[in-house]
């Protein structure tokens, strides 16, 4: 009877276990953090005008990046030709403020940056530290406009390709299981991976 008991006791801990096990980040979703370059455009001001200004500049930026960035096949080789164009997308967003009747000045940044979870047409990244290329126009003190720059997803998410962003994932060595993490984000089994990716990201990060 004790035996029987020990049992069952044993089953039910090992299920439990079973079921742990299958909602951890345990597919190497921290790559996630490691494997992208994010973009962070700062406006000058909440003003109207400040905020088209800043869009105009994004549009310039991806414009420029976007095809380079499309031939890269990791986050360290995207990072050295970001580098490489630091000085460029400088110029560029300058000549668009300049066009535009605008004395601001702009700083280019590319380093480690805190971000909050975000959404974007059909994926969610959480929170964390991530590569980031930071623009920041005039006093930086408007709205934000963030987007993935590598994999170049700030285009392809207008269009809501999913395919297209899976593709670009996978090409950059994600998994299709990782890039559910940041797609199915309503779905339990991920979201509850979402969450404790999260969490690790901001004990440990």
């Amino acid at each position: 009877m004790k035996f029987a008991k020990r049992l069952l006791i044993l089953c039910i801990i090992c299920i439990a276990v079973m079921f742990v096990v299958n909602f951890l980040p345990v597919h190497g979703e921290e790559e996630i953090y490691s494997s992208v370059v994010r973009l962070h455009v700062l406006a000058n001001s909440d003003s109207e005008e400040d905020q088209s200004l800043k869009l105009l500049v994004r549009d310039e930026i991806l414009s420029l990046t976007s095809p380079i960035l499309k031939e890269c096949k990791s986050r360290d080789e995207a990072e050295q030709r970001l580098t490489e164009l630091t000085p460029e997308i400088k110029a560029r967003a300058e000549q668009v403020i300049a066009r535009e009747g605008y004395s601001y000045s702009v700083d280019v940044l590319l380093g480690e940056e805190h971000y909050p979870t975000k959404e974007y047409e059909s994926c969610t990244f959480p929170e964390g530290d991530y590569t980031s290329l930071r623009v920041i126009i005039g006093d930086g003190e408007g709205q934000n406009w963030w987007c993935c720059l590598f994999p170049p997803l700030c285009l392809s998410s207008a269009t809501d390709n999913s395919d297209d962003n899976e593709d670009a994932f996978i090409s950059v060595g994600l998994t299709g299981e990782q890039y559910k993490v940041i797609t199915e984000t309503d779905t339990p089994k991920y979201k509850v991976r979402f969450k404790i990716l999260e969490v690790i990201q901001n004990l440990f990060g």
